[in-house]
Order: structure tokens, then sequence, then C-alpha cells
């Protein structure tokens, strides 16, 4: 039976297992085993954070509707429960955009949810 050489199938494994670590400190960018625990970790906590951007970014959309908000008296929760109220279906991420780029417009929103109240 003839001899199976599977040397190149595993050079280009760990080699593009090393490209990958490329940029990193001491031994982990050039030693194979230490790159690949490196980057498993590496590869584990990028999944989690693309999914923990998604409530970062809330968040911020919160805490600038907030302050945008107060400034025109109404506190975040009151104007929230007002828009839900009056069936204004406007999420947070353009709320947020409104109350920076166009206050004219999020001063009547305000308004709107001041009358549902």
């Amino acid at each position: 039976m003839p001899r199976v050489k599977r040397g190149t199938n595993a050079n280009k494994r760990r080699k593009n297992l090393l490209k990958h670590a490329k940029g990193f400190k001491w031994g982990r960018k050039n030693k194979y085993r230490l790159a690949k625990d490196a980057l498993y970790h590496a590869w584990s906590h990028q999944f989690n954070s693309r999914r923990k951007k998604k409530g970062d970014f809330r968040r911020l959309w919160q805490v600038q509707i907030g302050a945008a908000s107060r400034e025109l008296g109404m506190p975040y929760n009151k104007f929230i429960n007002g828009l839900k109220k009056s069936s204004i279906d406007i999420d947070r991420k353009i709320l947020a955009n409104l109350a920076q780029k166009d206050p004219a417009i999020f001063q009547r929103l305000i308004e709107m949810s001041k009358t549902a109240n």
C-alpha cells in the first residue's frame, strides 16, 4: 500500500493560522501552539463582542435621547411612554439622530408625547 504524505496540508493549516496571528506579541505570533490558543480566545471574544455592540449602541442612544429630552423639560421615561401611548413607532437610533441633527422635529415629538401623557 502506498504511503500518504500529509505534510503539505498540515503546513498549509499551520501557515494559515499563523497568518491570522499576525500582530500578536511575543511567541503568540510565530509559535503554532501559542498562536492557536491566542486565536481561539480572540475569536470567542470577537463573537461575543459583535452581540454586545448592539446593546452598547442602544444604551448610547438612550443617553442621547434622555439628554435632549431633558433639555426640553421632559425625562426620558415619560417621553418614551408618551410616544408609545400616541402610537408613534420610531426606534431609538432614529430618535437619537433626530435629537442631534434636527431639533425642531424632535421638539414636535416631545410636544406630541406631552399631549399623550
